[in-house]
């Protein structure tokens, strides 16, 4: 019948409405993008509404005659979508809370608005209006669709409208409980659970609740203002303010004293106020535990009327409990007001017991705690933080932690207290259980981001802060380091915690902040003044990294404090050993040709690679060995730009040179510069005015002609380079500079020529002053004492008599011997040099002993002989060892520990058994007591030292009398030579045992 009325009418009014219909799905469509709740379910109501639109479109094409149903067909369905889109604009406009609230409902509406639109659509005859296939197909399937679709709340949604639900029936829920509601509720839609946003947004709730048209709903309005009455108890529902007064206003209406309960409150099985009453099958109330235990223990009959019961049967009577609650809340809020006071007195003990009770009101219900704050009980708490009794004080924490964590409010009150948070800072330097409530507390504020800028702030803070979170204590020490990372929120907090020895938090920004925050951090490192210990545990925990990519990427204010930061690292040898190791040469070098514009970051640069240099001097022998220079081309280029640059980096260049010619790539260095010419320039900086400079030139030549290329210094050294090396010496005031320049001295070639520039210019008083300079002591005294005879032996030697000469006369002999004793072991070992090179000229310079005449009993009596030479000596003239004293010295100088220094102590010795001196010397040898030391000297592991002492030992056995006395001691170690010695000191002692009979002279070791 229906088919009929369609199919058989003209088809010209319902083209209209099909029109229409079309824009209004279309529209549709577009606004369910904006809906606030929903969101996926509105989204799968407009895709079938935009599948509809193909079959409306075909059907107004068409030109087929219109019947009354056909209109009525399209009217309902204009009529559905209508309503669909009503629904959309109420869920986009809406306040979202609302929405929230109804979603149930709204859920409803979209279910039943499909399913209708689905019911409308099936009455389109489409076979008989020649539509096509596809479409037809499309719109069955999407009938089908539609009819079965099924719309639901979302769990999370359930779960919020559910605690609504349970808090409205419980009527007395907590704060806690409002606030988390209030929190998933803005979760659920999508706003901000900041307190602000919280707030304004159940405002614009309120307000439309209160529109016109709910309230003639009285079931809703009943329901909503049930909701507002929970969410109202939420901190963020109403300001500081509004609670106050709302909480004083009560408060005042209650009177002073506590009440009584009524008779009612109380159980009449346990006779006390109940907590949980419930109402038996009878109509009387009891206390849930004890009822159930009255039928546990078998009875069912009522404990008052006795009548049987139905044990099934037991109803909570909350208008009962609820009477009771606020009967409790009453006398709570009265006992709450009445005990500040108490907390005044004088009386430790009466103050403990009020804070306990203060404490147990506090861990009992949130409410209490906001009535604590609202009775500004806050103040007088921090008040007690002064207090001498430790208990009071951390009861005072306690309670304050408790307040703390009950919200933004409290936290805000403690920290606007009167020097609130540098009262409970002092208490982080007591002891550690005052320590950890301490921190506990602060940890607690900092939650808060007002008050966290004020916990930073207060003097020694961060510096506690840091010491805790190293403590044993692990409790302390976890709390310590959340608060930290709580603070670090503020730059100026994190330069702190640097300066406390606390890092991480500045590598984190160092390494992934923006570029100005970078650039503190950078620069709170350069700055700062770290221990070895910070500067090896910065590099640990990967600061090299950070300051590399500044160096390679930052501008040029980056660059320059990355610089500078690493150079403050690089001060510790084994950082600076990583850097070379992380290519932080290259980077350097790179900069320092380059950076023309910039002399400060040269200058960073060039002391960067100095303490990278001298990284490479210290170096354990055991592990893998660093150069900071790998090719010659790096040495020539960084040697060559000394000539390109000022001052400062010259120096900077020479100290680095300097430094790597103490490293173990040292030798290679040294050869290096000498190819490249390093001995010419260096003599030529010796000559400037910049004394830094100078020095440090100076310093480095000593280190190139220490056994240097004797051809090459002597192509480049004039006369003029020894009076400006005499000079430095008499002139500088830096003691290094001196001690390298008599260095160079001593270490130039043995030449005539040089030692008569250096006579001619005045150099032996110069370097001799030194001996007995009074100015220089410590040990910079001994470095300058070493150099000064080192450069003494070199006008000693015996091809140079007039030298030897001016040497004596001079009273340097004395001197000498006096070192032996005194000086270092490089000024023993250069003394007994000089000495034995005197000694070498003794024999020839000894005047031979006038014969006697005339009668004897009338003659001057005879001048005795030299003992050695025979003849007359002093030591000004024939240089004698004997008569200078120097024997014994020398005798004790043998047991010195360094070789070098036994060495040409043995060598000095020796000169008094040369040739014919033979017998004379040996007997002033045993006066001296020098045999034995010289024996003990084969033990020695120097092959060298060991055959000195066997060709002297084997001829001083060559005499009867020494062979006896000393033969025996030598015995065990000269056996020893023969079994691990090598070849020639194994024949050499083999030939002494000979001597002394213990081997045949024909055995295998000749």
């Amino acid at each position: 019948m229906v088919l009929d009325v369609i199919t058989s009418t003209s088809f010209a009014p319902a083209a209209e409405v099909l029109s229409q219909t079309i824009e209004a799905i279309i529209e549709t469509v577009v606004n369910a993008k904006d809906v606030f709740i929903k969101k996926e379910s509105f989204a799968e109501l407009a895709d079938y509404l935009e599948r509809i639109v193909p079959l409306l479109k075909e059907l107004n094409k068409r030109n087929v005659s219109d019947a009354e149903g056909l209109n009525n067909v399209v009217e309902v369905l204009n009529r559905e979508i209508k309503v669909a889109k009503q629904l959309i604009m109420e869920c986009s406009k809406r306040n979202k809370v609302y929405l929230l609230m109804n979603c149930r409902s709204i859920v409803k509406r979209l279910e039943d608005t499909t399913r209708e639109i689905s019911r409308v659509l099936s009455l389109i005859p489409l076979d008989s209006l020649n539509i096509s296939s596809g479409i037809i197909e499309d719109i069955t399937q999407l009938c089908d669709n539609m009819r079965n679709a099924e719309f639901k709340a979302a769990i999370a949604e359930e779960e919020i409208l559910e605690k609504i639900e349970s808090g409205i029936q419980e009527r007395n829920v907590d704060r806690s409980y409002a606030n988390n509601l209030l929190v998933s509720i803005a979760e659920a839609i999508g706003i901000s659970t900041e307190r602000s946003a919280l707030k304004k947004e159940f405002e614009e709730f309120k307000s439309e609740i209160e529109n016109v048209q709910l309230r003639k709903d009285q079931a809703e309005a009943i329901q909503m203002d049930q909701i507002i009455a929970l969410l109202e108890r939420a901190d963020a529902a109403s300001s500081p303010k509004e609670k106050e007064i709302k909480y004083f206003t009560k408060r005042k209406s209650l009177g002073s004293q506590p009440l009584e309960p009524l008779q009612s409150f109380y159980c009449p099985i346990t006779r006390e106020v109940m907590v949980d009453p419930v109402e038996t099958s009878s109509g009387h109330t009891f206390e849930r535990s004890a009822i159930e235990k009255w039928f546990a223990d078998g009875s069912n009959l009522c404990p008052l009327t006795m009548t049987p019961l139905d044990t099934s049967i037991l109803r909570p009577n909350k208008t009962l409990r609820q009477s009771i609650e606020e009967w409790k809340d009453r006398n709570t809020m009265i006992t709450i007001a009445s005990m500040k006071p108490k907390l005044l007195s004088e009386e430790e003990e009466e103050v403990l017991h009020y804070l306990g009770q203060l404490q147990d009101l506090c861990e009992l219900r949130d409410q209490h705690r906001e009535w604590v704050v609202l009775e500004n009980y806050i103040p007088i708490l921090i008040e007690l933080l002064g207090a001498k009794n430790r208990d009071i004080r951390n009861h005072a924490l306690v309670i304050l932690c408790i307040l703390a964590k009950d919200g933004d409010d409290a936290k805000e009150r403690i920290a606007k207290a009167d020097n609130a948070i540098e009262s409970i800072v002092r208490s982080l330097g007591r002891r550690i259980g005052e320590r950890k409530l301490a921190v506990a507390l602060l940890l607690e504020l900092s939650r808060s981001e007002s008050v966290r800028d004020c916990i930073g702030r207060v003097q020694g803070c961060i510096l506690l802060l840091v010491t805790m979170s190293s403590s044993d204590d692990i409790q302390a020490a976890r709390d310590a380091s959340e608060l930290l990372e709580n603070l670090s929120f503020s730059d100026q907090n994190v330069i702190q915690m640097a300066k406390a020895n606390y890092f991480k938090h500045l590598l984190q920004r160092l390494s992934s902040g923006p570029d100005d925050v970078k650039m503190t951090m950078a620069t709170t490192l350069a700055e700062m003044e770290l221990t070895d210990h910070n500067k090896l545990s910065l590099l640990e925990d990967g600061v090299l990294g950070s300051l590399l990519h500044l160096v390679s990427y930052g501008d040029i204010e980056m660059k320059k404090v990355a610089v500078k930061a690493l150079n403050n690292l690089s001060s510790l040898p084994r950082n600076g050993r990583q850097m070379i190791r992380e290519g932080a040469v290259g980077l350097l070098l790179d900069l320092l040709y380059r950076h023309t514009s910039s002399p400060t970051l040269r200058e960073q640069v060039a002391a960067t690679i100095v303490h990278l240099a001298i990284s490479t001097a210290s170096q354990d022998s055991s592990g893998t060995q660093v150069s900071l220079l790998e090719s010659d081309e790096d040495i020539c280029r960084l040697f060559s730009f000394i000539n390109l640059t000022g001052p400062t980096v010259q120096q900077s260049i020479l100290q680095a040179f300097h430094a790597m010619c103490q490293s173990p790539s040292a030798s290679n260095i040294k050869t290096k510069l000498t190819q490249f010419s390093a001995v010419q320039v260096l003599l030529q900086l010796c000559e400037l005015d910049d004394l830094n400079v100078r020095a440090n030139a100076v310093k480095l030549l000593c280190c190139l002609t220490e056994d240097g290329d004797e051809a090459t210094i002597l192509e480049h050294l004039g006369q003029k380079s020894i009076e400006t090396l005499l000079r430095i010496i008499k002139t500088s005031s830096d003691e290094d500079e001196i001690a390298s320049a008599m260095g160079i001295i001593s270490n130039l070639p043995e030449s005539l020529q040089i030692t008569e520039w250096l006579l001619d210019a005045g150099g032996l008083p110069i370097i001799f002053s030194f001996f007995h300079d009074g100015k220089h002591n410590g040990p910079q005294k001994n470095q300058l004492i070493e150099t000064a005879v080192g450069a003494i032996c070199r006008f000693t030697v015996p091809t140079n008599p007039q030298s030897q000469k001016k040497v004596a006369e001079a009273g340097v002999i004395p001197v000498l011997v006096k070192l032996l004793d005194l000086g270092t072991s490089l000024t023993k070992r250069q003394a007994a040099i000089s000495l034995a090179q005197f000694s070498q000229s003794s024999l020839g310079l000894s005047w031979p002993i006038q014969k006697r005449k005339g009668f004897c009993c009338f003659s001057a009596p005879p001048e005795t002989g030299c003992p050695v030479h025979r003849g007359i000596c002093t030591v000004e003239s024939s240089f004698c060892l004997v008569k200078a004293a120097a024997v014994e010295p020398l005798v004790r100088v043998l047991g010195d520990p360094d070789i070098g220094a036994c060495e040409a102590s043995l060598d000095a010795l020796l000169t008094l058994i040369e040739a014919e001196r033979l017998q004379s010397g040996s007997k002033v040898l045993d006066e001296a007591k020098a045999i034995p030391p010289i024996i003990k000297l084969l033990s020695d592991p120097s092959p060298r030292l060991q055959e000195k002492v066997l060709s002297s030992l084997e001829r001083i056995f060559r005499q009867v009398e020494f062979k006896q006395k000393y033969g025996a001691s030598a015995q065990m170690p000269l056996v020893d030579l023969t079994q691990r010695g090598n070849s020639s000191t194994k024949s050499l002692a083999a030939k002494i045992l000979a001597h002394l009979n213990v081997l045949h002279e024909q055995s295998s070791y000749f």
